[in-house]
Order: C-alpha cells, then structure tokens, then sequence
C-alpha cells in the first residue's frame, strides 16, 4: 500500500489432497499496516492458504518471503515465532480450562519453576482488555462461556502472542452485534499501530467497512485483486463464482386465506430469564423465522422445542396434541419427526474425525437397521440421494468430513437430519460462516422442504434472510415475542425497530393472535 515493501509474500503456491487441486500456482502480496480481505467461496482455497501461511500445512510448490527472506514454517509454532498467527474459524480453546490459562498456554508465565499464577491472570486480562472484551473473567472456565464469548477469548489469545501478521477466519461469525463492533475497533486500532491483518469473511458488509485491499479466489487460484471499494458486490460476486450472479430468494407461494392447522405450537413456554411467555405456532408449508438482536432467547427456544432444556413451563403441541419432549431423541422419533440443524456445526452437528459417509447416515441408523444390522444397501441409496438433493461436494464418500470445506460440511449436516424425514425442522443460523453460492442452495432447498410440507422455524442473524425467505417472522426481545411481521410487511426497518422494541412499527405487537 502507498508503495510499500510487502512485509510478507507467497509466490506460486501449490497443494494437492491426493485428487483433489486445493490450491493452485497462487499468489498474494501482504503489506504492513492494512487490512487485506480474502475472498472465495468455499473450497477456493482460502483456508488451505493460510495453513500453509500458519504453518499448518506444508506447499507442493512455491516460495514465501518475510521481509525480503525467504522462508518455510514446519509448524504452527514455527509461525507463531515468526510472528504470524491465526485465528482459525474452529476454536481451538480446551474447554475444561479457564480463560487466562487457554490464552497463555503456549508459554505460560514461571517463577521459581512453577507457573506464576498472578502474572497469568495478568497477561490474560491484559489480552482480553485488547480485545475489547475486558468484561470477560480471566477465572471464568470456557466450558462455561457462549459461543460468542468464547470467540472473543480465541481473539485475546491470538493477540497475546504479539504477531505482526494476525490471519483472521470467520473470526466474527459467531459473535454477537455487540461483540463484532468492538472487534471492528480492535482490528482498526491494530492496523494504525503497523499489523498486516489478514481478512476471511462471507459478510460483504464488513469487507466493506474494514478492508483496504482484496484478493479473490476461485478454484485454487487468486483471480482478481483490487482496491476495497472499487468493485460493486455483485461484481465480486461473479468473480467469486465465475458466472454472473443475481442474489435472488426463492419465490415465496401465494398464501391461502385460511391457514392450515398447526405442526408445532408453543402456549406459555417460559424458561428461566432466558423465555418469558412464548407463543407461536408454525404449520405445515411455513417457513417462520425468529428475528431480533443476537441473544434474546431464539437459541433457547430452538432447544426447548428439541427437548434440551430442563425445568420449561407451559406447553409444547404437535398435530394440535400435547407432548413431552424430555430429549433431542424424543424429538427426533417417528412420533415427532424433529429436526435441529445447530449453531456450531464443528462442535454440535459433525464427528470431524469420523467419515462423510458415517455422519450421513448417524442420525437415521434406527431406520436403515433390522436387528442390529445396518441394510447396507439402503444406506446406500439415501446417502446418494442426499448427495445429489444438497450438491455435496467431496472427493469420496469414506473421507474424514472434516477435511470439507465449511460450505459442505454445513451441508452433511443438513442431510443427515433429513434422511430422518422430518415434518418439523428447526433452523439455527445455518447459513453462518458459509459462501454466497451456497447460501443461495441452502435458500432453494429451504422452500423446496416447505412446499413438500415440513414446518420449518428458523432463526438468522441476517435481516436479509428473514426477509427473502420467510413468510412470517416472530421478532424476539428480552425472552419474549414482541412483534409478528407478516408478508410485504417483513422489511429491514420494521426489523430493526422491532428488534430494539421501539413501537410504531408495522406488524403485530405482544404475541399477536395467530402468533
């Protein structure tokens, strides 16, 4: 930038999985004091590029420079010390351990042999005070943290290695609104003190806000690279893609004046502090989406319905009949057919280790098997039919699915909940952390499963979302439903104000009939 010497730089960088071209002879420039977007759907490369830059992973081919030097890193470890340090979107914190010991476990601080107790907690706060999120207790164990929090811990703990190149991937999908603003400051704040900030993100907004330069790829290879700013959304999404691109939702169908009978219904659900009074119900065909703020109870909700939560008040319908659902098993059996596609599919919906082909079939087992004897055939079948329905994209059936790109693996996840069949699916932020093309197949498929009859109740963290594809939204506040927008009146400012509970917008206020 502004004619300054890179500070780091790879030059035709190649990798290969067996038959599978993850990367590609590419190339990409860092310079000190920027902030430098990666862009590309999922499987273009960008996350095998920076485990070779983190030293991860090693290249077939190909150089890297750090200032004028060339270099290699055996490990992460040996990047680190170089100064280039990661923060992956898997968050590698130990859960059984507190914060301050998560964030200096790689050298924590000695005195007389033993770890000085104080001066770890001291470093940690010093972390997380540069994180922005010095509210976070250095004592706290990350067992015991939400998503989001845990997020800004893996931030603190990236940050407290010093680097000079920080490489951030998906940092900020799990985060709440809160939480991404402070992020955003950090990030600036790092970027005038002389930082190279590498920038992975499927939320063009914020590439918009943070981003001096950007790099494209597709396929393994960078295409493009340009100045932030000079290219419209859509022009960069057609370089994403390779193919002209319109971010168009599904048609939704034309409603009948008289609503079909309830799938799932809650009357008076309260849970804690956490749902206060919840009514709703969704039929069969409908997609109703759960809007508000990030953290007012539709997380909650979703796992109250799928039989999570211990100690609910009120009643849980399906087919206008009472039930009890005391575990994710009761949910999910031929009596209920429930589905939950997870906020996390890392830790909530994949066994990484475990094969594509194992996960697919996991959650319908009881149904493929006779006597303890899995119908291999069968399996067969519907693991091909799941594969063609979603496009998943992988080199083989009997690889870990941890080895998918994020895009894919989200996909596994989602088929294998409907190779159960499920009349009612509950939905939570399953487009997080995912690229633009597949977003729009995971739109498609949403309305497909609606006309086919499911009940679908889906939370999304993007008003876009629950504009283009839901037929009703319920808008939460504080635990409870303050507002129900309704067709044309679904719009990104009767969102936002229903989200802060500011009245005089459209749609029905304080649980209205039919809610």
């Amino acid at each position: 930038m502004n004619g300054a010497a890179p500070l780091f730089r790879m030059e035709g960088i190649s990798k290969r999985y067996g038959g599978v071209r993850a990367l590609e002879k590419a190339d990409l420039t860092v310079t000190a004091g920027s902030i430098h977007a990666i862009l590309g759907e999922n499987g273009a490369g960008k996350s095998t590029l920076i485990k070779v830059m983190a030293g991860v992973v090693a290249p077939d081919e190909g150089t890297m420079t750090l200032d004028g030097r060339e270099v290699t890193f055996a490990s992460p470890a040996a990047a680190n010390q170089a100064g280039i340090v990661c923060i992956f979107q898997e968050l590698s914190l130990i859960p059984e351990l507190s914060v301050a010991d998560n964030i200096v476990i790689s050298d924590p601080p000695k005195r007389f042999g033993m770890i000085d107790r104080k001066a770890q907690r001291r470093l940690a706060e010093q972390a997380l005070a540069r994180a922005g999120a010095a509210d976070i207790h250095p004592l706290a164990l990350i067992k015991d943290l939400p998503l989001s929090r845990r997020q800004m811990v893996e931030i603190a703990k990236a940050l407290a290695r010093k680097p000079r190149i920080l490489i951030l991937d998906e940092a900020t999908s799990a985060l709440t609104a809160a939480d991404v603003a402070k992020v955003f400051e950090v990030l600036k704040r790092l970027r005038q003190e002389g930082l190279a900030l590498l920038y992975i993100s499927h939320r063009m907004n914020e590439i918009s806000e943070l981003a001096d330069q950007c790099t494209v790829f597709r396929n393994g290879r960078n295409v493009a690279s340009y100045r932030a700013g000079s290219k419209s959304d859509n022009e960069v999404v057609e370089l994403m893609i390779g193919r002209e691109y319109s971010h168009i939702f599904p048609p939704k169908p034309t409603r009948p004046q008289t609503v079909a009978a309830p799938v799932l219904e809650a009357r008076n659900l309260s849970w804690s502090d956490r749902l206060d009074n919840i009514s709703l119900s969704v039929a069969a065909g409908e997609v109703v989406g759960l809007g508000g703020l990030d953290g007012q109870g539709q997380r909650e909700l979703l796992l109250a319905f799928f039989g999570v939560l211990r100690g609910l008040s009120g009643q849980i319908l399906v087919d206008g009949k009472p039930v009890s659902i005391a575990s994710p098993a009761a949910a999910s059996d031929d009596r209920i057919t429930m589905a939950l596609i997870p906020e996390d599919r890392k830790t909530e919906g994949l066994m990484l280790p475990m094969t594509v082909r194992e996960n697919l079939s996991f959650a319908a087992l009881d149904r493929l098997s006779k006597a303890g004897v899995i119908d291999r055939a069968a399996e067969q079948r519907l693991i091909d039919d799941m594969v063609e329905l979603l496009a998943i994209k992988t080199a083989g059936l009997d690889i870990p699915v941890g080895a998918l790109s994020g895009g894919n693996q989200q996909k596994v996840v989602i088929a294998k909940w409907l190779m159960r069949q499920p009349r009612i699916i509950l939905l939570n932020d399953p487009t997080r952390g995912i690229d633009v093309g597949t977003k729009q197949e995971l739109y498609q498929l949403m309305r497909k499963l609606a006309d086919a009859g499911a009940a679908i109740l889906f939370y999304s963290t993007d008003y876009d979302e629950l504009i283009g594809c839901c037929d009703r939204v319920l808008v939460l506040y504080d635990g409870a439903i303050k507002r129900e927008l309704v067709g044309a009146d679904i719009t990104e400012h009767a969102l936002i104000a229903s989200a802060l509970n500011i009245h005089g917008g459209s749609g029905r206020a304080e649980q209205g009939e039919g809610a």
